[in-house]
């Protein structure tokens, strides 16, 4: 086991890692229901999960990571699941401090923060104050996020801006527009990874997502582990990526 593992870690060229990794981490509930849990388990697992694979992808050298955490759409679940996601979200931003912080890793919340209770938007900003001087990987976590709203926004903005003599319409362009995103100065996403079996964006970093590759993995999320990653960064630099060319 040891040695197939070191195996796949030795094949990844480190000098060719994706810049950007997004991942859709589905399957939690699922994951709970054949071991005859509450779902709360498998978000609980879920967390441990993500956990290892930052800190593993900080190891690697990737510089950036999106995680969809909780999404717009999530908010039609029952009440009961939706509460216990976001006591775990809290928990998992004031752990942060003190465990992905002590990895040198950035936290960075992206989303919409109506809806979001007083004290998770406390904890945000104190989190990401606590990890801004860190010199690791930038872990954004998507929460109460949606694609295709972040858009919305951001043509809202340069609408405002134009409005306000701030913007000429001329001189947007995709740089410009890529501005206004919640991910403003970072890549756009190289490599995007879904758990489960699904293979559908369901609303994430759309305009970020343009020119990803795509791996898709049968694994639901808490079983997912460091040597997936592995597996689906090997993969990625086994392809022929052509933005559009021949």
């Amino acid at each position: 086991m040891f040695f197939s593992k070191k195996k796949k870690i030795n094949e990844i060229d480190m000098s060719r890692l994706p810049q950007h990794i997004g991942i859709i981490m589905d399957g939690n509930g699922r994951w709970a229901k054949k071991r005859g849990l509450p779902r709360s388990a498998g978000h609980s697992a879920g967390a441990d999960s993500l956990k290892k694979i930052i800190t593993e992808a900080n190891n690697l050298g990737v510089k950036y990571i999106t995680v969809y955490a909780f999404s717009t759409e999530n908010w039609k679940r029952p009440k009961e699941e939706v509460d216990y996601l976001m006591s775990l979200l809290l928990d998992y931003l004031r752990n942060a401090e003190k465990t992905l912080s002590g990895e040198n890793v950035v936290i960075r919340v992206i989303g919409s923060r109506k809806g979001l209770s007083e004290e998770i938007c406390r904890q945000i900003i104190k989190t990401e104050n606590f990890t801004k001087n860190n010199t690791g990987i930038v872990m954004n976590i998507a929460l109460n996020y949606g694609g295709r709203e972040e858009i919305v926004n951001a043509v809202k903005n340069i609408c405002k801006d134009v409005k306000d003599g701030k913007q000429n319409v001329d001189d947007i362009d995709d740089e410009v527009f890529s501005s206004y995103l919640y991910t403003a100065n970072q890549p756009d996403v190289d490599l995007l990874i879904r758990t489960s079996g699904e293979q559908r964006l369901s609303n994430f970093m759309l305009w970020q997502v343009s020119y990803a590759e795509m791996w898709f993995t049968d694994k639901l999320w808490p079983d997912f582990k460091p040597a997936d990653l592995h597996k689906a960064i090997i993969d990625f630099q086994n392809r022929g990526r052509r933005f559009g060319g021949v």
